[in-house]
């Protein structure tokens, strides 16, 4: 029987509690024969502090060659590289970058218990993806840019057609296995951009409807991102699957974990070829950190996404059942009110961690 193993990185601030929450739950879901070795590895600003260096080569070597990685969060206040950019944002922009993580996938999704800011907004009418273009856009240009004399900074906004044309098709196929939008069951896919002003997006435009002829069956349209910005409050239910550019995916993705109860109910993962990386959206909130109140669930249903991702590439229905179980686990705590301090509850990491333990061996397996 194959093994798999798991690179984890605990990181900063809430990092470290709720990554280990994340594990005790894939370990509880997959039970004693769990085919998962986990792997230990040093990163992120704390580590800056104490060495001087935020990803040690040993760590990527780890990584890279690890069948996944799991992530707590990253990054701290104030502790920055000469130029200003956080030393703590190292080990995630290089994976992304070095091993060609082009897809972040962040499910939005409003779960019942959670109360939603959006006026009349309930559970199952936000439903929907985000799909972030990882690799190029305009975060492409970190360390590439140019200082001129103290007076003039520029950033170039890189898009190509092969990075273009192969998130648009993973948007495809995402909408594919989907169930659709909430609001009408259509599966559709939305390309997010600011074509009207730039060349470089209306280029992105460009290549989505030419990719979109060969997906049939699934809807498109196009979106401006101002305007995205209001859709995603105004008709939430509306949408499907969303495709954008790197920056862009960034900003909404945060507008739309605000709409389903905030930053620690949104999990995210970003794939490759043959690489994946799974972390909560969430910062790493140094300001909480050691409480014990820090909200586990988005790592939590990140390392879910880990197990579907291996699951399926690796046709280890182990791994799969064990995801479909860790998401059933995590409505039936919401549902049954158990609830951190962010979302409106008062109930801490560690009874939040324990009770997703004992659902998660109470849901049936295989069904």
């Amino acid at each position: 029987m194959k093994t798999y193993t798991i690179a984890v990185v605990h990181g900063d601030g809430i990092g470290p509690e709720v990554c280990r929450a994340a594990v005790r739950v894939v370990e509880a879901a997959l039970g004693s024969a769990s085919p998962l070795a986990f792997r230990e590895y040093d990163a992120g600003a704390q580590h800056f502090l104490a060495t001087g260096e935020s990803f040690p080569e040993a760590s990527f070597e780890g990584c890279r060659q690890a069948d996944a990685i799991l992530h707590g969060a990253g990054g701290l206040p104030g502790v920055v590289h000469p130029d200003g950019t956080e030393a703590g944002l190292d080990f995630t922009l290089r994976l992304r970058f070095e091993l060609d993580l082009f897809a972040n996938i962040r499910p939005i999704r409003l779960y019942d218990g959670v109360r939603s800011p959006l006026r009349d907004v309930k559970a199952g009418d936000i439903d929907y993806v985000i799909l972030r273009e990882n690799s190029e856009g305009l975060y492409a240009a970190r360390g590439g840019g140019a200082l001129l004399r103290g007076e003039v900074a520029i950033d170039p906004l890189v898009q190509t057609r092969h990075g273009v044309e192969r998130i648009v098709r993973k948007a495809f196929e995402l909408a594919r296995q989907s169930e659709g939008a909430p609001r009408d069951g259509v599966r559709r896919v939305t390309c997010c951009d600011k074509a009207n002003v730039l060349r470089s997006y209306a280029f992105f435009r460009s290549i989505f409807d030419r990719v979109a002829k060969d997906y049939p069956d699934i809807e498109t349209e196009h979106a401006l991102i101002d305007a995205m910005a209001m859709h995603l409050v105004m008709r939430p239910s509306h949408y499907n699957v969303i495709v954008t550019e790197n920056m862009f995916g960034d900003i909404l993705s945060d507008l739309a974990a605000a709409t389903v109860g905030g930053m620690g109910m949104a999990p995210s993962a970003e794939v490759g070829a043959h690489n994946g990386f799974f972390q909560a959206a969430h910062g790493s909130a140094p300001d909480i950190a050691g409480q014990g109140i820090a909200n586990p669930y988005g790592t939590v249903l990140s390392a879910a996404s880990m197990l579907d991702w291996l699951g399926h590439g690796h046709s280890d229905e182990r791994l799969t059942d064990g995801a479909r179980r860790i998401r059933a686990a995590v409505e039936t705590c919401i549902r049954d009110g158990l609830l951190s301090a962010d979302i409106g509850g008062s109930a801490g990491t560690e009874r939040i961690t324990a009770a997703l333990c004992e659902a998660v061996a109470q849901v049936p397996a295989g069904r």
